[in-house]
């Protein structure tokens, strides 16, 4: 099948970033925030509500989540009718305030509709606005503004659960904010892949992965800075570097050995390792520190050039060092 990275690059460039995420996806993450919602407002700032998944799930799951508000703004060329397909150029915002009629469920009549003044742009000033009300931004942001729209995040210190691709990681502004602990991967999509309604592209999956109408995305994770269990949870460590060293290589370029798995990560070496930069789903801040990464040829304080062994330059790595070494 095809690598369907290519469609992301095809989106940074073209900005066709409308990849509208599954309800059941949103589901199976969100079941692990549940304690978080209780007496919140959360604000979706980058969706269509006619089709966003992200405004269903919190719309009728609202007295169950104990919501305080929902706001939800829509980019221009939707329609202030919820149900209707026709073309707008009217950006608005909805605000659901919860069930007023009893029947627990989202009616038309319930929901506030409201027409932006601009284009409803998250960068806007009105977008900002709304910003400053919420407690939780829940969203799948445009990929080729990721580094733009988490920065906005940290910068107005909102809490947050969205989409982004796993290469972010590697952005010099990303992997500062991980490091720093002001944001981490959460649980995760199956197979670490997703499937997107997207209208722009057409899905070159396997007859298995494909889903009619959908576009099938690898290596797409969820960032957020809300605790969760899993963050905590140590990598159970078994092999032994000291009596093995030939299989722990160093770099050409970098003091540090190669580690090929996370769950080859050594539990005797106290020095610097580099690791996937897929290890970040494991990454457990008490039992690891973040010391920096190799991962393109530009380099800086954070990142140190592709890693190189004997001459042979291999996959982008995250360096790290055990806090907690066996003997």
């Amino acid at each position: 099948m095809a690598n369907k990275n290519t469609d992301l690059h095809k989106a940074k460039k073209r900005k066709k970033d409308e990849f509208y995420t599954q309800l059941s996806d949103i589901e199976r993450e969100l079941k692990h925030y549940k304690n978080h919602f209780k007496g919140k407002i959360v604000y979706c700032n980058c969706d269509d509500p006619r089709i966003s998944n992200f405004f269903h799930y919190f719309s009728y799951n609202f007295e169950k989540l104990g919501l305080k508000k929902l706001i939800t703004t829509c980019y221009k060329n939707q329609d202030m009718d919820l149900f209707s397909q026709n073309e707008s150029e009217q950006a608005i915002y909805l605000e659901y305030n919860g069930d007023k009629n009893g029947n627990f469920v989202p009616d038309p009549e319930e929901i506030g509709i409201i027409e932006l003044n601009g284009d409803g742009d998250f960068r806007s000033l009105e977008s900002i606005e709304l910003l400053n009300q919420a407690d939780i931004v829940v969203t799948n942001p445009p990929f080729s503004l990721f580094r733009e729209y988490v920065g906005q995040l940290i910068d107005n210190d909102k809490k947050f659960i969205i989409i982004g691709h796993q290469n972010a990681i590697t952005y010099k502004e990303i992997f500062k904010y991980i490091k720093e602990n002001k944001m981490w991967l959460g649980y995760g999509f199956k197979r670490n892949m997703a499937h997107f309604i997207n209208p722009h592209y057409e899905d070159y999956a396997t007859d298995t992965d494909h889903k009619e109408g959908m576009i099938r995305v690898s290596g797409v994770v969820w960032y957020t800075n809300l605790e969760i269990r899993k963050r905590h949870e140590d990598v159970i460590l078994y092999k032994k570097y000291y009596g093995n060293e030939d299989y722990y290589p160093k770099y050409d370029n970098y003091d540090a050995i190669n580690v090929d798995k996370a769950k080859e990560i050594p539990m005797d070496y106290e020095e610097t390792m580099g690791v996937p930069i897929t290890f970040l789903s494991k990454y457990n801040p008490d039992q690891f520190e973040l010391i920096g990464q190799m991962v393109t040829t530009k380099i800086d304080e954070l990142n140190h050039g592709y890693p190189y062994i004997n001459g042979k330059k291999i996959y982008a790595r995250i360096l790290i060092r055990n806090k907690k070494v066996q003997s």
